[in-house]
């Protein structure tokens, strides 16, 4: 059984890796949303941004909970099942390809609906384009999830962070050169998920072949199955509700006040999603090692790593949204003019996301101890809440309304995990640890931040000073409290013995 020490290097080395990788995705979504602001305008991102939204809640279902399963499943396999791992790796892709063509036809129904009460949406028109690509975008997401539970973090890093955001900006900026309207930029958003999916299943094959010989028979009676489909039933509903928690604020506020208001939201919305890499990275590597530790009953190790991913989470996070927040216009302006009015928006769900970092990767930890009906649970009343005060809110507050319920849904959504995972699985969580370093990043970039556009104004002037001045404060206190912020061994740990 592995120490807490080997636990935390195993956290550092692979969560540095999935850092750059999720890295270069943030900066390549950020590169996404000002080619369509630049290249389409308001209305035109807003139109391409409705159907990615559709598509990606489309999706939450689509792939039917078997990415979840792989995390949760292939990781205990590895400890005590090591026959069972390749025929529950191609029954993952299947069941995920087939759900995916389901899901197709069900959205193809529903996009003739809508033209049919109102010809030439192009929303609809959009949607209908690329629907076709759901099956290869779930069988896509299970195989870089089977992969990085196997182990294979370097194959999900290089393929689902880097490879693929990197090819939508470039393959939208061809399309739209070639006079393709919002239609055509979202095939182009759509078309790199082919080559994407080749090289995954071509990784997940290798994976597989090299832990030996499968079961050769009784795979469907031997119960892996039914538990699959179990734990993934109410992951499919769970992960419609998270892509609905994330894209229903920019269908609805559409369906309100048009497709410019759409992408303005939308746009201001993707810089906050781009913040997340942090998060990101860090729920790459602790996802599978929550199952092992749970499998395994060392609830202490577990604590100790969910403190630690606590920590570095909300101190490596809050410095980007506190710059982002404060210099909100600036960033805005790489879209466009007509894009200031995402402000609010911007500072609001910045300061959702920090409060939201206090409870770490609590989501992670209920997922893996099996309890995904809660899960579930908890995204539909988030979700049911997120909705009601969208349609309150929107008429009254424009986008700044959706912005707010965004953030309150997120808030409860954490919460409920929170105490979900201290009083039903008695594992000792709490938003503590995560309170010291987001007085660091308040002190050491926050305050800088907000003074240099007091006194330089929102400029790119004031954001490279701010950014300047907060990196080194925040910099030299890590460095003199490094003990206290768990950053003592971090470089060591990032390494191998």
């Amino acid at each position: 059984m592995t120490t807490t020490g080997e636990s935390r290097r195993d956290l550092a080395r692979g969560g540095a890796l999935s850092f750059i990788g999720s890295a270069t995705s943030a900066a390549m979504g950020l590169v996404l949303i000002i080619v369509l602001g630049r290249t389409l305008g308001d209305a035109g991102s807003g139109v391409v941004l409705q159907a990615i939204g559709a598509f990606t809640i489309a999706l939450g279902v689509a792939r039917f909970g078997m990415d979840s399963v792989a995390i949760w499943l292939l990781p205990r396999q590895l400890e005590d099942d090591r026959a069972s791992i390749r025929p529950t790796g191609w029954f993952l892709l299947g069941t995920s390809a087939v759900a995916g063509i389901v899901c197709s036809l069900v959205l193809l129904a529903g996009t003739a609906v809508v033209e049919a009460q109102s010809p030439g949406d192009p929303v609809a028109e959009a949607l209908r384009a690329i629907l076709w690509y759901l099956p290869v975008a779930s069988v896509l997401l299970t195989a870089l999830s089977a992969t990085r539970a196997l182990g294979k973090v370097t194959a999900y890093v290089l393929v689902g962070n880097v490879a693929l955001p990197t090819l939508r900006p470039l393959a939208i900026m061809v399309a739209v050169g070639l006079g393709a309207g919002a239609t055509g930029a979202a095939v182009a958003w759509a078309l790199p998920l082919a080559p994407a999916v080749l090289a995954a299943v071509l990784v997940l094959v290798l994976q597989l072949r090299r832990l030996g010989a499968p079961r050769t028979h009784g795979f469907l009676r031997s119960g892996v199955p039914a538990k699959a489909i179990t734990y993934a039933l109410p992951r499919v509903l769970s992960s419609g509700l998270e892509q609905l928690l994330i894209w229903l604020s920019v269908i609805v506020v559409g369906a309100i006040t048009g497709p410019a208001a759409a992408g303005v939201y939308g746009s201001a919305s993707r810089f906050v999603a781009a913040g997340m890499i942090v998060d990101t990275a860090l729920r790459v590597v602790v996802s599978p090692m929550f199952s092992r530790l749970q499998h395994r009953g060392a609830s202490a190790e577990l604590e100790e790593v969910y403190r630690t991913a606590t920590v570095w989470l909300v101190l490596f996070s809050t410095p980007v949204y506190l710059l982002l927040a404060a210099f909100a216009p600036v960033a805005l302006s790489l879209l466009g003019e007509s894009f200031a009015d995402g402000e609010p928006v911007l500072i609001i769900m910045c300061a959702g996301a920090i409060i939201t970092f206090l409870a770490g990767n609590i989501h992670s930890i209920l997922l893996m101890s099996g309890r995904s009906g809660l899960a579930a649970l908890n995204k539909a009343i988030a979700v049911a809440v997120n909705i009601g005060l969208l349609y309150v809110l929107v008429p009254v507050w424009g986008i700044t309304g959706a912005a707010v319920a965004w953030a309150v849904a997120c808030a409860l959504d954490a919460g409920l995990a929170t105490l979900e995972v201290r009083f039903l699985l008695r594992i000792r969580v709490s938003p503590f640890p995560g309170l010291y370093p987001l007085l660091v990043g308040l002190l050491g970039v926050g305050i800088p931040a907000w003074a240099c556009r007091l006194l330089l104004g929102p400029t790119w002037l004031g954001l490279i000073v701010a950014a300047v001045v907060g990196a080194a404060l925040f910099l030299v206190w890590c460095r003199l409290d490094r003990r206290r912020l768990q950053l003592s061994g971090l470089a060591r740990a990032s390494h191998r013995d």
